[in-house]
Parts: C-alpha cells; sequence; structure tokens
C-alpha cells in the first residue's frame, strides 16, 4: 500500500502546463509541492522528443513524493497557425499591409508563413482573420494560390506559431491531423493519462480518438467552437471529460457571451458526472508580474464556487516568469473560496438529481448519511475510476478518498474535484475491506478513534462500475 503523505485539503485541482519556464526536475517537483495535481503538455508548442522529456521527469517526481500526478497531453488539432518568425516576433502596425503566404521562409513585419494550402484556398476578398486569440486582426485584400494579401485592422505583437481564426470563412478540417496520430503513438507508448482533443465541433470527433486509444488513455474534449456548443450534450455524453478553452471560444463567440457558457458548460459536466476543467487566461498578468489582477482572482474564484473540478494554467507556468508563485496564487485563491461562508450555499444548490440506477443512489446516500452521521469521510473502492467520479458528482462536504490497485485509474482521478488518490491493494474479504479503509482514513489523518467513515464500493471487488455497496464503520481502537 502507497501511504501518501499529508496535504492540506483543496478539493478543486490544479492543472499545470509545462513549457521552456520549468524544464528542470527541481522546478516540476516544486510546482507540484505548490498545488498543481496534473501537468499539461502542449503538442502545439512541444516536441515529442520534449514530452519524452516531461514524462520521465513527471514519472521520477511521482516516485519521490509519492502520490500519483496525472499528465494530460492536449493535441494541436487541425487549428491552423502561422509558421516562424525572424526573432521569434514581429510588430504589426494598423494601416500597413501584411501577407500570409506558403513561403517557408521566416516571416517578419510585412508577411508571415502559413503552411496550410486549404485554409489560404477558401479565403475570398473581404474576410476577416484573427491571429492570436483575436488581438490582431486583418482583412484580406488580394488572394491567390501562393497566399493571400491583407491589411493590418489591429495591430500589435505578433509571436510565431500563433493560432489563426477565421470567422467569415468555412474552412476544411479533419479530427486527427497526422501529427496529432504520431502525437498520440507517443503519448500512448509512454502511458499518458488524458489525451485532450482541439477543436471539438461533434460527438464523432470524439470518438474517431476513442477508436485510436482504445481506453489506454482518458478523453477530454476541448470546447472551443461555437458549432461545439449545438452539440454540446452529446459530447459531453462520449468524452470522459471536458475543458472550457475560453481563449478561442471568446474568439469565434463575442466575448460577453463566454462567463454565461461557462457556467452553462460547468453544470452540464456536474449533472452528468464528467470531469469539467475551467482554462486559458485564469492569472495571465503573472506571465511577467509576481501578482494577478483583482479581475483574475476574481475569475478563479467564480470557477471554483461553480465546481469546476479542475481550474488550468497555461502559459502563466509553461512560458511565464513566475511558474510556482503562480501555482502557489492559485492554490490559494481556491482554499479562500472552499472556506468561505457561501461556498458550500453556492456549490450545493447546483447539485443534480440521481440518475436511476444503484451506483448513482448509493453515491447520493453516501452524501446524505455524511451530513446526517457527521462522518469523518468517505472512502471508496473504485477500479476503474467510475465509483470516484460518481462520489465527486455530489460534491460531498468532507474528505474523499480513492482507493485502488490501478497507477492508471489514480492519475487520471488526480484531476477530479475532491478525490485523494491512494494506491493500494484490493482487500481479500468484506472485513479486510473495511478494516484497511479505516486505517487508510486514521493514517491520511481524516480520522480518529470514534469517529465513523462511509465505505462504498463494488462487490465483487475489481468489477468495473458495478458500485453496489455501502457500509458506515466505527473508527476502533488505533488503526
Amino acid at each position: 500500500m502507497m501511504v501518501l503523505p499529508h496535504r492540506s485539503a483543496r478539493n478543486v485541482k490544479i492543472i499545470a502546463t509545462l513549457g521552456p519556464s520549468c524544464k528542470d526536475y527541481d522546478i516540476i517537483r516544486n510546482l507540484h509541492l505548490a498545488g498543481a495535481d496534473t501537468f499539461r503538455l502542449n503538442m502545439s508548442h512541444q516536441s515529442r522528443e520534449n514530452l519524452r522529456h516531461f514524462h520521465t521527469i513527471l514519472r521520477a517526481v511521482e516516485q519521490d513524493v509519492e502520490r500519483p500526478i496525472g499528465i494530460l497531453v492536449d493535441l494541436q488539432g487541425p487549428k491552423p497557425r502561422i509558421g516562424r518568425l525572424s526573432g521569434g516576433e514581429a510588430v504589426l502596425t494598423a494601416g500597413e499591409s501584411f501577407r500570409l503566404d506558403l513561403e517557408e521562409t521566416p516571416g517578419d513585419n510585412r508577411r508571415a508563413p502559413l503552411p496550410h494550402e486549404d485554409i489560404i484556398a477558401t479565403l475570398s476578398l473581404g474576410d476577416l482573420i484573427l491571429l492570436d486569440d483575436g488581438r490582431l486582426k486583418l482583412r484580406t485584400t488580394a488572394c491567390d494560390k501562393r497566399g493571400v494579401d491583407t491589411i493590418i485592422e489591429e495591430g500589435g505583437v505578433l509571436y510565431d506559431r500563433k493560432g489563426i481564426n477565421l470567422p467569415d470563412t468555412t474552412s476544411p478540417a479533419v479530427p486527427l491531423t497526422p501529427k496529432d496520430n504520431a502525437d498520440i503513438d507517443e503519448a500512448l507508448s509512454l502511458g499518458v493519462d488524458w489525451i485532450a482533443l482541439s477543436l471539438v465541433q461533434h460527438p464523432e470527433d470524439v470518438r474517431s480518438l476513442q477508436e485510436r486509444v482504445k481506453n489506454r488513455a482518458a478523453i477530454m474534449a476541448k470546447i472551443e467552437t461555437p458549432s461545439a456548443l449545438n452539440t454540446l450534450d452529446g459530447i459531453i455524453d462520449v468524452a470522459d471529460g471536458i475543458m472550457i478553452a475560453r481563449g478561442d471560444l471568446g474568439v469565434e463567440l463575442p466575448i460577453e457571451q463566454v462567463p454565461g457558457w461557462q457556467k452553462q458548460i460547468t453544470r452540464r459536466c456536474r449533472r452528468a458526472g464528467k470531469p469539467v476543467v475551467v482554462a486559458t487566461q485564469m492569472l495571465e498578468s503573472m506571465i511577467t508580474s509576481p501578482l494577478p489582477t483583482r479581475a483574475e482572482v476574481s475569475d478563479v474564484a467564480t470557477a471554483v464556487f461553480e465546481g469546476a473540478d479542475s481550474i488550468m494554467l497555461s502559459a502563466e507556468s509553461a512560458t511565464g516568469a513566475h511558474p510556482v508563485e503562480a501555482v502557489r496564487m492559485m492554490d490559494s485563491i481556491a482554499k479562500s473560496v472552499e472556506t468561505h461562508t457561501t461556498y458550500s450555499g453556492i456549490l450545493n444548490a447546483q447539485r443534480a438529481k440521481p440518475e436511476p440506477t444503484g451506483p448513482d443512489a448509493i453515491s447520493a446516500a453516501a452524501y446524505t448519511i455524511a451530513l446526517t452521521l457527521n462522518t469523518a469521510a468517505i472512502l471508496c473502492y473504485t477500479t476503474s475510476g467510475s465509483t470516484g467520479l460518481r462520489v465527486a458528482r455530489e460534491r460531498p462536504p468532507i474528505p474523499t478518498l480513492a482507493l485502488t490497485p490501478n497507477h492508471h485509474t489514480a492519475r487520471r482521478l488526480a484531476l477530479v474535484w475532491g478525490l485523494r488518490c491512494i494506491l493500494t491493494e484490493d482487500p481479500s474479504s468484506l472485513d479486510d475491506m473495511v478494516a484497511r479503509a479505516c486505517a487508510i482514513a486514521v493514517q491520511e489523518g481524516h480520522a480518529t478513534k470514534g469517529d465513523k467513515i462511509i465505505i462504498t464500493a463494488g462487490v465483487p471487488l475489481g468489477t468495473p462500475g458495478a458500485t453496489n455497496m455501502l457500509r458506515v464503520a466505527d473508527i476502533e481502537g488505533d488503526e
């Protein structure tokens, strides 16, 4: 049994993106100790060599701290991006002309490579082109087979490999590109825990990835296009988790609609019992500043109040000047919210009625019993993770420990609200199940003699999705 060091309680989880600012062991370990539960590797900016590098370090940190750590590989997807720029950046001035073309030569303040022949073929005179999440705006003035000429409507600093959005254009897209397929093969060979699919538009996009992955990793669908909102319930139904990618969503949608959609998506995921991640620009100013703005603190707090499973740092940790401080700040905000007097009321107001199934009824009963008997903790034995997910769906007000013999399950659950994942062998009997759960509750610091705990499991043990047992146990003597 792996008994993990006690860690201060925080229910919402933190995902930190890795990049040039945190490439060595010590910084990544410090990110975890500061509060990062899962680490994201963005394949839009990572090579497969870097993927292997970070995977090796993360598994070494995991062994060192004796706590399961999740790894999420975020596929680039079919989103078009510009190519390289000389010096990595260029200043675009409003009113000046700018060309996007198929040439491979690094760009400057007059042109940039756009290595997407199909995109250039679909652009027409007068189309709007948005760069870097809409921060820069171009309007096409002429089109040919090798590129398009534009006028810069809103300028600024353009960095290489930034994304392009085409709100006036219907461009061809496929769910998985050749690069995605190669990245998937590498990620699966390493045994990563989650794979995030970019630019999901329909449930079929998720299914196409599932056919390749074949349950070797959990699938997270990124919601970042208006078309995804039209099929949202179907996407939630087939995906293992949802990421609200607010950056691109706010480019394609009127930006004032994004907060409302964030709430809707979070609540629909909670009803479905699917993990939901709120991402993009949460502490954006901490890329350069050691402190966030008050508005950013409020933004993070809103996601925590809504009961999101995870909140995510992107450039703040990947390329920012203060990656560890950004994680600490997010951890501090989350803890402050979760101890606020209004938190439990807001969280409980969004609780969904249990589905008419045995496992859902048992998980809802565990929540009610916890309140009625003032139990110290809930311990759920889970092989596939489904029992843990069902208990987490209820957002119980007491510590919830997911006990599993499966490393992959523990790592996947590392981004799920409230679950403290512990690796332990399956019990040999019901008596062993109770004794083991009581011992772990005491060792983890969540219960003492005289307390009661709740135990949920699927019997026979090791049967995925078969939650059918609930037991209230007393902590007796020195466990």
